[in-house]
């Protein structure tokens, strides 16, 4: 973990983030944060979009454990996707 830096507040409400804690966290120029203030504490959270692969595995997870709870099988969704079709 990086040592504690000082930085301060630019007229244009910018803060630097040090060169060590840049390279330690390997952020580049571009990232994007949430930035969450209370009382006297800032937090940024560098926001990570996920991959294409990531995305589509997450979301085909929530798929099983929909259809599961909800007692689909795979054959059903075969039908209702057929009838679907068959309606065009």
């Amino acid at each position: 973990m990086s040592e504690i830096e000082l930085t301060k507040l630019s007229s244009k409400g910018q803060v630097v983030i040090p060169l060590n804690v840049r390279e330690e966290l390997g952020l580049e120029e571009g990232e994007m944060f949430a930035v969450i203030g209370r009382d006297d504490t800032i937090v940024l959270k560098k926001l990570q979009m996920p991959s294409k692969k990531e995305l589509f595995e997450k979301t085909h997870k929530w798929g099983v454990a929909f259809a599961a709870k909800k007692g689909l099988k795979e054959e059903d969704l075969q039908k209702m996707i057929q009838r679907s079709r068959s309606k065009k």
